[in-house]
């Protein structure tokens, strides 16, 4: 479709609120696609793991996701900008059903993560697109008001992946098909559903920008800085941080931030990510924060998961509703931010109240072990979900309002990229932590035990036990005690699976070091976000436009900050 009418002032003002809403349902299915995806896979990912022989390599199958996902991110919003919305939004679609479809057929955690790399590629563009379109038409202050039905999707779709991830993940076979592979096979219905309703009611006047050049080789640039460092921040801990693996990370990862910046200059306005935003210092700081969100909001998401499963025991699908409080508080928080901003235009004490409160939760789920009432860790969930609440939607509000409003669909892709790198960097860098000390925590805790009584039984127990899985467990911790080079602790950092069936007197110490490693990967993301509070607390306000037309170019006026 063509440019609005130069009459316009703004698309919106030419939709009637039924026009709105019809394009939000096309926009509302492709978000729910995306967010069931992340939070159904956070809970059933250690019995998929369990069952392709590979617990210390999920981090692959979620790193591989949120690479791709992240390197793409800002391609969809420039191109958007130039071309339009509505096509990249089908390939989008298109792109993350044949992945989903393909994670399903997965033999081993090297093919799902590969199939997950595909996946992320359509996902990269599903949520920046819906956010982008209804920047379109809308204002920020109305837009505080929509995100009402966005946050009902991605409510919905946070209390119900979770759960479904973990019914899927619990049974055996459905349909003759394991369980688990369901938790892609879901996707492939919805996704359809979404191609059609997208493709029916993504009909507004859209911008398209002429005669500018796609950045190809800036996306080129990007994967090539972004990839590496993010693989090697995953295996450093196995390779050796100075291991020659990591350098020639290293070495690439800084070829292609230089290519990055040569282009980007080269290419100006044209660029996938124009240089000229890091002059802007509010800009510049927003992305820092989102850097931070998305190392934080990531690691808690993947983090708590493992602990209800692994320390308390439950099924995936409990895990699932133990996951509840965290999302009931992001709901909450977002609900709420959003309304006050709709009705005062002031966003910047809700980015200030929700990175202290992910500060002071963090740093109180590094207390939580064995022995910590449940309650009291899901009331900490719920307070670092509501801290998250009060940071995402505004954050995203002022990053799309500080540039030019031409800009919006790369302001958006810019502020999901770095948000998704910050993520990406997280979940690579706090599983690290997880795995680099779990497998010494749990030998020294199977060694302090080893000296009881209970503990020697135990062994034997276990090593004649009827469970294969049980025995061979038992067998390696006698060949531990036997060999001071073996490690009796690796089957269980291989099949987690193992703990529930071992007596108590060796499921209690692997637990506990389990805790421990866990305990430090919390204060870790704690420590972070205390930069959080730096940048939100020094960050310049501006003001929430309420009414430039996105076909406006070269006259559009800067943002100026907020009295």
């Amino acid at each position: 479709m063509s440019s609005p009418a130069a009459g316009m002032d703004f698309p919106g003002k030419g939709l009637t609120h039924r026009q709105v809403l019809t394009i939000m349902s096309g926009l509302m299915i492709g978000m729910f696609l995306a967010a069931l995806d992340q939070t159904i896979v956070s809970t059933s990912i250690r019995t998929i793991a369990d069952d392709l022989n590979g617990y210390d390599l999920q981090a692959w199958v979620t790193t591989a996701y949120l690479v791709t996902s992240t390197i793409v991110t800002p391609l969809y919003g420039k191109l958007s900008d130039i071309y339009g919305r509505k096509q990249f939004f089908l390939l989008a679609i298109t792109i993350f059903i044949i992945g989903s479809l393909l994670c399903s057929m997965s033999t081993s955690m090297y093919e799902l993560a590969g199939f997950r790399a595909l996946q992320g590629l359509g996902a990269g563009g599903l949520f920046t697109l819906a956010i982008t379109t209804i920047a379109d038409i809308v204002t920020p202050l109305e837009r505080a008001k929509y995100q009402g039905y966005f946050l009902a999707v991605f409510g919905t779709s946070s209390v119900l992946g979770p759960v479904l991830g973990g019914f899927l993940a619990g049974a055996n076979s459905i349909l003759g098909v394991a369980g688990w592979r369901w938790v892609f096979l879901v996707n492939v219905p919805i996704g359809l559903v979404a191609l059609v309703v997208v493709y029916k009611v993504l009909n507004y006047p859209q911008q398209k920008l002429t005669g500018h050049r796609t950045d190809y080789w800036g996306a080129t640039a990007v994967a090539v800085a972004v990839a590496p460092l993010l693989i090697v921040a995953e295996q450093g801990r196995d390779w050796g941080w100075t291991s020659l693996n990591s350098i020639l990370c290293y070495a690439i990862g800084a070829a292609g931030i230089a290519a990055f910046i040569l282009i980007e200059n080269k290419m100006g306005d044209e660029a996938i990510i124009p240089l000229r935003v890091f002059k802007n210092r509010v800009f510049a700081q927003g992305i820092i924060v989102s850097l931070i969100v998305g190392a934080v909001m990531f690691g808690g998401i993947s983090m708590l998961p493992q602990y209800f499963q692994v320390l308390r025991g439950s099924s995936p699908m409990v895990a699932g509703l133990q996951m509840l409080p965290m999302v009931a508080g992001m709901m909450i928080g977002s609900i709420m931010a959003g309304q006050l901003i709709s009705r005062t235009g002031r966003y910047k004490v809700f980015p200030i109240i929700g990175s202290i409160l992910i500060t002071l939760m963090s740093f109180v789920l590094h207390y939580v072990d064995t022995s910590t009432p449940l309650y009291l860790v899901m009331l900490a969930a719920a307070g670092l979900g509501f801290g998250l609440g009060n940071l995402m939607q505004p954050l995203m509000l002022a990053m799309q309002s500080i540039l030019p409003v031409r800009d919006t669909g790369m302001a958006t892709g810019t502020a999901t990229f770095f948000r998704q790198i910050g993520g990406t960097l997280g979940v690579a860098v706090f599983f690290s932590l997880l795995f680099s000390s779990m497998g010494p925590n749990i030998a020294n805790e199977l060694q302090a035990a080893s000296g009881t009584p209970e503990f020697s039984v135990a062994v034997q127990e276990a090593a004649t036990s009827q469970d294969p899985q049980v025995a061979a467990f038992g067998k390696s911790l006698i060949a531990a005690a036997q060999d001071p080079n073996a490690d009796g602790s690796s089957a269980a950092m291989k099949d987690t699976s193992v703990i529930e069936k071992l007596p108590d007197a060796l499921a209690q110490p692997i637990k506990q070091g389990f805790a421990d490693s866990m305990d430090r990967v919390f204060l870790s993301v704690s420590i972070l976000s205390v930069l959080a509070i730096i940048g939100t607390i020094t960050w310049s306000e501006v003001s929430l436009r309420r009414g430039e037309s996105p076909a406006k170019k070269d006259d559009d006026p800067e943002p100026v900050a907020a009295d």
